[in-house]
């Protein structure tokens, strides 16, 4: 699978917004990290290759990759019911010397 079709899209929310400008100095029982940030993947793509996609497109070091299958919402259209796609969700933390300027 292609780096590009690995990821599909950055998610631009509120909450994501405060995540990405969240930078944590490092304690005695934790490291540094710098803000996550959060994409929509293919489904079946698996945490190394997200981290190998991440560091590629926006030139930055990741250090750790979290993900969440996401189940789509059941939809009324007229008189029948359906269901959106599901998706899969990462979350990517990086090294507090790297920034992806996305807003």
């Amino acid at each position: 699978m292609d780096i590009y079709h690995i990821i599909k899209r950055p998610l631009v929310t509120e909450k994501g917004t405060h995540q990405s400008t969240s930078h944590f100095d490092a304690s005695k029982s934790n490291k540094a990290r710098g803000g996550s940030f959060a994409f929509e993947v293919h489904r079946q793509a698996s945490k190394p290759a997200i981290r190998q996609a991440i560091e590629k497109i926006y030139n930055v070091k990741v250090l750790s990759v979290r993900t969440a299958n996401r189940s789509g919402k059941l939809r009324r259209h007229k008189h029948k019911m359906g269901k959106t796609a599901d998706w899969k969700k990462a979350i990517v933390t990086l090294d507090p010397s790297s920034h992806i300027d996305l807003f």
